[in-house]
C-alpha cells in the first residue's frame, strides 16, 4: 500500500461494534489485519470513531498513555476522527438519533471538545488532525422558519467555542487541528449551497463577530483561523445522494475560499426506474432488503425535468417509486464501494471514481477516509468477512492517488462561473 507523500488514507473504524474503550481498544486488531492484508510499509493511519462514553474513558491520562504506547508498537497513528454518531452505533435503532445531541447542546460541545483533545496528544508532529461532525441538526426536528434560523444562530457560536479551542491548542502544541462538518439529506445542512449559505452568511457574520471579541486579536486573524479550523466534510455518498456533481462542489467551495477537511469516500444505492409496472415491481422487490431498521436511509426519487423529491427513509421512497415520472432513485444506504452492480441495482461509486479524478490532478484534501459502516445489515448475499472487505475497498481506490507532477488548474473559477456550476449540480 503507498499513497502520496503527506497525504492519508484510511477507514473509519465505525465499521467496528464497540461503545466503551475496551471495545474500541479490542477492535483496534482488525485494523492490524486490514494493514496486513494490505502490505502496508511504514506506518498505518487510523480513521477512529469514539463514542462519548469511550472519549470520556479514554481521556484519562493513563488510559491515553497506554493507547499511545500501543500507536508505537505497532507502528500506527490516528490523524482523523469521526465525531459524527455521540452514543451507540451498532445493534440498537440508530436512525435520526444519530444527529443527537445537536449543535445547539452543551454535550455536543464537549464531546467535541473532549475529541480534540484526544486527538491533539495522539496526533504525530507534523500531521494536521480533523475531526468530522454532524450538519448541526435533524431538519425535521425543526419545523418552522423560527425554528431553523434559533437552531442555525446557536449552533454557530456553539462552533466558535470549539474553533477558539483549537486556536488555543496550535498556540500550545503548534498542531493544526479542524473540524469538518459533514452535510447529508435532511441535516440542518443538506448540501454544498447549504454548507455554503451557512458559511458565509453565519459563521462568517455573528460567528467572526464572536471569535474576533474572545480571541483579542485583529479580525483578520479570527477569520484566518475560521478558514484553517473549520472545513467541509466531503462525503461522497451524500453528495450523491443530493445530484451534486463533484467539479461544481469543489468549484464552489473554492471561490469562497473554504477548505474540505476529510474527503469520506463511500457509495450510495442507486437505480433506473422505468414506467413498466413489471419493472418497478421487480426494482422494489430488489430494494426491499435494504430498507433495515437500524440505520437511515433518506432517499431522492428524481423526475423526467430533474426535480427531487426527498423521503426521510427508503421504505415511504418504495411506497412512492410508482410514479411514472420518476426516472431514478438514490438513497443514503452505504453499499461496498468496489463495485457499481448489484445485480438490477447499481452504487454511486461512478461519483467516487470522478471525485477521485479531480483530487489526483489537484490534491484539495490530505484526509482520505473509506466509510462504508453497513456490513452488519447489507443483504446476506453481500456479506463478506469483515477484514476482507474493508482490505478490498481500499485496494480498489489505492490505484486511484497517483498524483499528476502538476496540479491541474481547471477548478480555478470566479465566483459567478462557480455559483452557476453549483446550481447546475445542486438537487431541487
Amino acid at each position: 500500500m503507498h499513497i502520496p507523500p503527506h497525504h492519508h488514507l484510511t477507514y473509519c473504524t465505525n465499521i467496528h461494534p464497540g461503545e466503551t474503550w475496551t471495545e474500541v481498544r479490542d477492535s483496534l486488531k482488525y485494523v492490524l489485519e486490514v494493514r496486513d492484508k494490505l502490505g502496508v510499509e511504514g506506518a498505518f493511519g487510523i480513521g477512529l470513531r469514539l463514542s462519548a462514553r469511550a472519549a470520556e474513558e479514554l481521556a484519562r491520562p493513563q488510559v491515553l498513555r497506554e493507547l499511545k504506547d500501543w500507536l508505537a508498537r505497532h507502528d500506527c497513528y490516528v490523524f482523523t476522527m469521526n465525531g459524527f454518531p455521540y452514543g451507540d452505533f451498532h445493534g440498537e435503532v440508530v436512525k435520526d438519533q444519530v444527529h443527537a445531541p445537536d449543535w445547539t447542546t452543551r454535550e455536543r460541545v464537549e464531546y467535541t471538545i473532549r475529541l480534540f483533545n484526544i486527538l491533539a496528544e495522539l496526533l504525530p508532529e507534523g500531521v494536521e488532525g480533523g475531526i468530522s461532525t454532524s450538519p448541526l441538526s435533524y431538519r425535521p426536528w425543526h419545523r418552522s422558519p423560527e425554528a431553523v434560523r434559533e437552531v442555525t444562530e446557536k449552533s454557530v457560536l456553539q462552533l466558535m467555542k470549539v474553533i477558539l479551542h483549537l486556536v488555543r491548542i496550535k498556540e500550545i502544541t503548534g498542531k493544526s487541528l479542524h473540524l469538518d462538518i459533514e452535510p447529508e439529506p435532511d441535516g440542518m445542512l443538506e448540501n454544498s449551497r447549504d454548507f455554503i449559505d451557512f458559511y458565509n452568511d453565519k459563521v462568517l457574520t455573528t460567528g467572526l463577530d464572536w471569535l474576533h471579541d474572545h480571541l483579542g486579536t485583529t479580525r483578520e486573524a479570527a477569520e484566518a483561523a475560521i478558514h484553517e479550523h473549520l472545513c467541509l466534510c466531503y462525503d461522497v455518498c451524500h453528495f450523491a445522494v443530493a445530484y451534486e456533481e463533484p467539479a461544481a462542489v469543489l468549484m464552489a467551495l473554492e471561490a469562497h475560499g473554504i477548505h474540505v477537511g476529510k474527503l469520506q469516500i463511500s457509495a450510495a444505492l442507486k437505480t433506473s426506474l422505468r414506467e413498466d409496472e413489471a419493472d418497478i415491481a421487480l426494482t422494489r422487490h430488489s430494494l426491499l432488503p435494504y430498507a433495515e431498521p437500524i440505520y437511515l436511509h433518506q432517499t431522492a426519487l428524481r423526475d423526467r425535468d430533474g426535480t427531487i423529491s426527498q423521503y426521510s427513509d427508503l421504505a415511504p421512497a418504495l411506497d412512492a417509486m410508482g410514479n411514472p415520472h420518476y426516472t431514478e432513485l438514490r438513497t443514503h444506504f452505504h453499499v461496498p464501494i468496489y463495485t457499481d452492480n448489484y445485480g438490477i441495482l447499481q452504487s454511486t461509486n461512478d461519483a467516487i471514481t470522478e471525485t477521485l479524478r479531480l483530487w489526483q490532478a489537484d490534491p484539495f484534501t490530505h484526509h482520505l477516509e473509506v466509510e462504508t459502516y453497513t456490513w452488519d445489515v447489507l443483504p446476506d448475499h453481500q456479506r463478506l468477512g469483515l477484514t476482507d472487505s474493508i482490505a478490498r475497498e481500499l485496494e480498489w481506490v489505492l490505484p486511484q492517488l497517483a498524483v499528476s507532477g502538476h496540479h491541474a488548474t481547471n477548478r480555478t473559477l470566479n465566483s459567478e462561473q462557480s455559483d452557476h456550476a453549483l446550481r447546475k449540480g445542486s438537487k431541487g
